[in-house]
Parts: C-alpha cells; sequence; structure tokens
C-alpha cells in the first residue's frame, strides 16, 4: 500500500470515530472538541511579531509588552491561568530579514486546545471557547499596529523531540 493510500485510510478511520458530538454544522470539529485542555497535547509555541505604526512611540510599545505579559495571569479557564510562559523582545538580529517588525512575543502551551481556546477568533466561534483577556488585548493593540496582515505574524508549532 502505498504512503498516500495509508494516510487516506488514517484520515478516513479518525473520520469515521470522531463522535458525532464533536462535529460542529459546517463539518468541521466543534469549538468544544478543538478548545479542551486535552486536545493536542503537547508542548505548543505560539510566536507573535508586531510591526508598529510609524506614529506609535516607545511608551506605548513598552505598554503593548507589559499588557501582553500580563495575559500570563489574566488569561484564566476555569479559575486558573493556562499560559505556560511568555517572553519577550525587541528585534536585535543583524541578518537584515526583520522586513519592519519590531517587538516578539512566544506564548507556551501544553496543548493544541489551550492554544485554540487562546487564540480564539477566527478559528473559534463561540464565544464560551476562547479567552476574553486575551480578546480584549487583540482589541487593544489593533490600533498601534500596521493596517491589514502587515502589522502583525503568528507562526505556532507543535515542539518536536
Amino acid at each position: 500500500m502505498s504512503f498516500m493510500n495509508k494516510l487516506l485510510s488514517v484520515v478516513l478511520l479518525n473520520s469515521m470515530l470522531m463522535p458525532a458530538f464533536a462535529r460542529d454544522g459546517a463539518g468541521g470539529i466543534s469549538d468544544n472538541v478543538i478548545t479542551d485542555p486535552n486536545y493536542g497535547l503537547g508542548r505548543v509555541e505560539h510566536i507573535v511579531l508586531f510591526k508598529y505604526k510609524p506614529e506609535v512611540n516607545s511608551e506605548t510599545k513598552q505598554l503593548v509588552a507589559k499588557n501582553f505579559l500580563a495575559l500570563k495571569e489574566l488569561a484564566v479557564r476555569n479559575g486558573k491561568p493556562y499560559i505556560v510562559s511568555i517572553v519577550t523582545g525587541s528585534q536585535s538580529s543583524l541578518e537584515g530579514l526583520g522586513h519592519g517588525f519590531e517587538q516578539g512575543f512566544i506564548v507556551t502551551f501544553n496543548s493544541e486546545g489551550d492554544r485554540n481556546y487562546y487564540v480564539g477568533k477566527p478559528a473559534v466561534k463561540d464565544d464560551h471557547y476562547y479567552d476574553h483577556a486575551h480578546n480584549a488585548f487583540k482589541s487593544f493593540v489593533h490600533p498601534y499596529l500596521l493596517e491589514g496582515d502587515d502589522g502583525v505574524l503568528v507562526f505556532d508549532f507543535r515542539v518536536q523531540n
């Protein structure tokens, strides 16, 4: 059996085994499943880079960093913080490949479910299944960033051992 046939068999088997309650109306996995803390267990790194509008001063950038770092304690589910760690720093590479991004953050989670709960919209539709503190932070920082997709870059990955 070819690799593609094996892969297709695994995908089909998993889709048949997925309980009906886990499906949303569009045939995807429902918000309550993809935000469960046990969904996709394993360390997940969520990297966020900001590119500010030219008029944003250094004090505002420091305030953004302070508010982002505060999410470590403010972002809670079931009354408990769920973010493993958040670190930040300013761009300092000498390679010239920063593409104008000035400030970076790395947020660590114990599972894809925790990451999905944190990310919220647009990945999660139902507001019962995402973090309102992070959603409020996104609204706070938005006016300071370049418009559209130019002001933020997000890259997530599961840590491979």
